[in-house]
């Protein structure tokens, strides 16, 4: 019988840790909902201690998730801990990981502390974690760059005082997979109590191998594997989902390990974080990216008519893609529209649906086809919704090779239903629109990043604008869509200034 290994997913926290992929608490609660339907087995919602909106959103995943355990970090401090256990009390099933370093390098100049310091406070730590609830993970940060010897004791220390879950994390995606290997294996046969707890692993991908190591680890023997949608994370990534789980799927004769992952709910999974972090997925990204099944090659395209299993070691069908075309115009009825996005893997409410339907109407009314990615992008645009604090009302654009340009815009102020109109130029239309915004929302925030993307191809193409904005350390990212694309600029800039508004709000009514 084949061995099952359970998949941990940090999106929500390694992964939003990323520069300037922050999410706000609904997009964070839709991302929670996606990798429940997805079949993940841990959740690890973010930081506790690390903010009041992080402490916020962890409690509202674990009040909400009722099929997956539910994880805030905590450093080995009791603060943390108190923190980490007052977010995820209310789920089903609560996890508090706790963590300490303990390579030479980080407990000389980052700690300040000896190997026998550690130990003592990781122990501490997870003996105080215990109190709260039954499940604890402990990681062993930098263990890829640790002595082996202390990581065989301090991991039968912690066991001992009731960890559940030991991790060994590549925090600098330093190592390979066979000496990964040889590490899993090493503390499986010098950790006495080890058959106690699940072996976990958690891979960064600084040298590209952090998928190839997790692999190796499982091999090895680890029972929990850490990873996050797209590879998201700090510096070059975490091990991506979608690589490992198709890995064991298609792979199954070498794995020889199951899983609880839904695959057909992967690439749902995968635009939505894309949509909501902005970060664009590679064209030739492994399993997601926008090639994975295309091909152009005539010899590749003749080969695939005659047999798909020519050019394709697994099915576009098996991450939730469908061969299928259904056209979609103007004239499509409610029905069709529904069953299309049924068969995208989407799962939304009928307040949701109504919104996503209008949205379509009126896409079909500037274009005769409407495809899956223009009904993908208009989906991923109505999730996270907020309160807009401003709304436009309308845009009009003067512009030419010859001219200044020049932008008047309108917005609606929701809480007053007031219209504010100001005219501004710029250098180009999208520069003076964006400084007509500015004059009626006046806020002090950096721009960061703007980019535009065609949805589809063809003339009437959607445009789709990520605006990325930063105040203090916080990034918002905003995003709009439109054939037209100063309006989706515009859009995507009041999205992010309303996301912006929205969140210290909240973090305002926090601090009440």
């Amino acid at each position: 019988m084949a061995r099952r290994v359970k998949i941990f997913d940090t999106t929500l926290r390694d992964g939003e840790q990323a520069p300037g992929c922050s999410m706000n608490l609904q997009e964070k609660l839709e991302v929670a909902k996606q990798l429940e339907r997805l079949g993940v087995d841990v959740i690890e919602a973010g930081f506790a201690i690390a903010s009041p909106g992080d402490f916020a959103a962890v409690k509202e995943v674990a009040d909400m998730i009722k099929n997956c355990t539910v994880a805030s970090l905590a450093r080995a401090l009791p603060k943390d801990i108190d923190a980490a256990y007052e977010a995820v009390k209310g789920a089903v099933n609560p996890r508090i990981h706790t963590f300490i370093a303990t390579s030479d390098i980080h407990m000389q100049y980052k700690l300040r502390m000896s190997p026998d310091k550690v130990l003592e406070q990781a122990v501490d730590a997870v003996r105080y974690a215990k109190k709260y609830c039954h499940d604890i993970e402990f990681s062993a940060e930098d263990a890829s760059r640790s002595n082996p010897e202390f990581l065989y004791r301090i991991f039968e220390a912690v066991i001992d005082a009731g960890a559940t879950v030991i991790n060994v994390p590549d925090t600098v995606g330093y190592t390979t997979p066979n000496e990964f290997f040889e590490l899993i294996t090493k503390i499986r046969n010098n950790v006495p109590n080890i058959d106690k707890v699940d072996i976990s692993v958690h891979c960064h991908n600084d040298l590209g191998l952090a998928v190839a190591n997790t692999l190796a680890a499982a091999q090895a023997g680890a029972t929990q594997l850490e990873c996050t949608i797209n590879g998201l994370g700090e510096r070059a990534g975490n091990a991506a989902l979608e690589e490992i789980v198709m890995n064991l799927y298609t792979r199954r004769d070498i794995y020889q390990l199951e899983h609880a992952i839904d695959t057909t709910q992967i690439y749902r999974s995968s635009r939505l974080i894309s949509s909501l972090t902005g970060v664009q997925v590679q064209p030739n990204k492994a399993i997601v990216g926008a090639n994975a099944f295309a091909h152009e090659s005539g010899i590749h395209q003749h080969g695939v008519l005659a047999n798909k299993s020519t050019y394709e070691i697994m099915t576009p069908e098996s991450i939730g893609l469908s061969t299928n075309r259904m056209v979609l115009g103007k004239h499509s009825g409610r029905h069709a529209f529904e069953d299309r996005l049924k068969s995208l893997g989407y799962q939304l409410s009928k307040e949701k649906l109504d919104e996503v339907f209008q949205s379509f109407k009126e896409l079909a009314d500037r274009k005769k086809v409407v495809s899956d990615r223009d009904i993908e992008a208009l989906v991923a645009g109505g999730v996270g919704s907020f309160p807009e604090a401003y709304q436009l009302s309308r845009l009009v654009i003067n512009s030419g090779n010859t001219i200044t340009s020049t932008a008047t815009v309108k917005l609606t102020k929701s809480d007053q239903q007031k219209e504010i109109e100001e005219v501004s130029t710029g250098d180009g239309p999208v520069d003076a629109a964006f400084k007509a915004i500015d004059r009626i929302v006046d806020l002090e925030f950096e721009l960061v990043d703007y980019s535009l993307r065609s949805v589809t191809e063809g003339k009437d193409a959607q445009g789709e604008v990520l605006v990325k904005i930063r105040k203090a350390d916080q990034h918002f990212t905003g995003r709009g869509l439109s054939t037209d694309i100063v309006e989706a600029s515009v859009k995507a800039y009041l999205n992010a200034k309303n996301k912006m508004l929205y969140e210290f709000s909240l973090l305002s009514e926090v601090g009440e």
